[in-house]
């Protein structure tokens, strides 16, 4: 980061995946969530993680910036890549990690500060100076996620004073204002209209070749517009496990596993 111009500086991008997943485990206490999982995530692409509830994609999707951390008795095993960095290593960055690898959740968490104070504050935190700077920085994010023309005359007003639509994208320019390389989105249209999660969804879509993107959803509609690939999360014996991943389109139209055909049919899978 170069702090005395206000610049967040990224590393540079590298050929083949963004993200490389080898064999990771998750548990919480006793009780095993994820085994077995390797899966390889394309740079710039969109990638949906499918499946029902409790298979694991959102302990998924927390390990990969590490958010498992934060857990108690949240066990991980296994080795995740990101570029050059072992994710998992004791020595990594956490901090580092996560401003890389943004977290937008399934409910609008903004900060309860004014519109301004929501992105102006993780800018100070990382060392953005001066104050002109992160100005600078906040209103480019708000454009980036088409808010800027609806909050420029009240950014001192409550963030929580915005529509679940809007709160929900000044979670992510807050994410952007740091310039990740990856974004992960936990079911981020689950808690809003169909007006505001068509918004989303194209906001999204546009990150496509620019960013990263992994998104858990349940929406199988919603995964079958935007993703350049997804991966098929089941739990054949309890336990969350990747059932088969590939270009969405042969994902949705010709599945290889009879577990993800009747999914996608909404048929019950055989046992």
């Amino acid at each position: 980061m170069n702090a005395e111009c206000g610049q967040i500086v990224t590393a540079a991008p590298v050929n083949g995946p963004a993200i490389e997943v080898q064999n990771l485990a998750l548990a919480y206490g006793r009780r095993t969530v994820l085994d077995g999982v390797s899966l390889a995530i394309e740079r710039g692409a969109i990638t949906a993680l499918i499946g029902p509830s409790g298979c694991g994609k959102t302990s998924f999707l927390c390990a990969l910036n590490r958010l498992t951390d934060m857990i108690p008795g949240c066990r991980v095993s296994g080795s995740i890549a990101f570029g050059s960095l072992d994710v998992r290593s004791p020595a990594a960055d956490t901090i580092g990690l996560r401003r890389r690898m943004g977290m937008i959740f399934q409910k609008p968490n903004p900060f309860p500060l004014s519109i301004r104070r929501n992105i102006d504050l993780p800018l100070k935190e990382h060392g953005v100076r001066p104050r002109r700077h992160r100005d600078e920085i906040a209103a480019r994010a708000l454009r980036d996620v088409g808010l800027w023309d609806e909050v420029r005359d009240r950014l001192d007003a409550p963030a929580q004073s915005l529509s679940g639509g809007q709160q929900q994208r000044l979670c992510i320019a807050r994410a952007l204002a740091l310039q990740p390389e990856v974004l992960l989105f936990d079911e981020p249209c689950g808690s809003l209209d169909p007006l505001a999660t068509g918004v989303v969804e194209d906001l999204i879509a546009s990150f496509r070749g620019r960013l990263t993107v992994v998104i858990v959803t349940h929406d199988l509609a919603q995964a079958r517009r935007m993703a350049d690939h997804a991966a098929m999360f089941w739990m054949p014996d309890g336990v969350g496990r990747l059932i088969e991943h590939g270009p969405a389109r042969q994902i949705f139209e010709s599945p290889q596993e009879a577990v993800t055909r009747a999914y996608i049919a909404g048929r019950r899978p055989p046992v």
